[in-house]
């Protein structure tokens, strides 16, 4: 797992916007209105990429040389480089909203004694799961 990478883009403009592609990475397909939205989505969307790959445990390729990409007419290759450290922390401390289903009366027992929903299913959760 690397902090930097570095992968090139096509950024394909048309009429409606520019939409993008990063030749080693099918499936991401970031897309935008204008330049500056697109090198800023393109960035974000490398990293949700690479951030999924890595949780997947994916081997992450290698990126293809730029001259090696043909093009076509209105796209432009745009090298895109992220550095993912800041990227990890802040997707490992992300909260998820859960729904879940309690008895009303045990609902209305906590709320009288102002429990915080929250804060009592991560403990009760890091209890079962033995985390400290």
């Amino acid at each position: 797992m690397k902090d930097t990478y570095i992968f090139p883009a096509v950024f394909d403009s048309a009429e409606d916007g520019i939409s993008i592609e990063f030749p080693d990475l099918p499936g991401c397909l970031p897309c935008a209105d204008t330049l500056d939205e697109a090198v800023k989505n393109a960035k974000e969307a490398l990293m949700l990429h690479l951030f999924g790959m890595e949780q997947d445990n994916e081997e992450i390729p290698e990126p293809t040389s730029f001259e090696q990409i043909p093009l076509e007419k209105n796209q432009a290759i745009i090298l895109v480089e992220v550095f993912m450290p800041p990227f990890r922390e802040k997707q490992r401390t992300k909260y998820v909203k859960k729904t879940l289903s309690i008895p009303s009366w045990l609902n209305a027992e906590a709320e009288h004694n102002g429990i915080n929903f929250s804060a009592t299913l991560q403990k009760a959760l890091m209890n079962e799961l033995h985390i400290s």
